[in-house]
């Protein structure tokens, strides 16, 4: 069975999914790299406003390809999560609920998202390499 999800309204279903369940994700998602929550730990550490609520968000560690000529930009690929993990907690402590990637994450972002009652979620084709958490 697929929960649907549908961002920002039904974040909190976030809290109720289990290790496995599967999920479509509709609504608004960020996409974000390292550079982007540097910049975003840089403006918590500032007290500054960030440039979207993280209330009920999800952000999504995607890596682009080159755009095609006439495009804006290519595909995007998720990229390794391992990266954000030095900014992750904040983010997650002041309300993201999910981000979207691949690979393990550190404890301190695993007792982030428990702490939160987010989600981390996996690209179907990232799964196969999933440590339950």
């Amino acid at each position: 069975m697929v929960k649907k999800i549908r961002l920002p309204e039904d974040a909190p279903l976030f809290g109720s999914l289990k290790a496995g369940d599967r999920v479509l994700l509709s609504g608004v998602v960020y996409t974000a790299r390292d550079a982007a929550h540097k910049r975003m730990a840089a403006l918590l550490a500032e007290n500054r406003p960030l440039p979207f609520a993280l209330e009920g968000a999800a952000i999504y560690y995607a890596g682009p390809t080159p755009a095609r000529a006439g495009a804006v930009c290519g595909s995007f690929g998720p990229t390794t999560s391992g990266r954000m993990d030095a900014f992750a907690p904040a983010l997650y402590d002041r309300g993201l609920s999910a981000t979207i990637g691949k690979g393990n994450r550190s404890a301190a972002v695993v007792e982030a998202i428990r702490r939160s009652r987010a989600c981390l979620l996996y690209t179907s084709d990232a799964a196969d390499d999933l440590t339950r958490v």
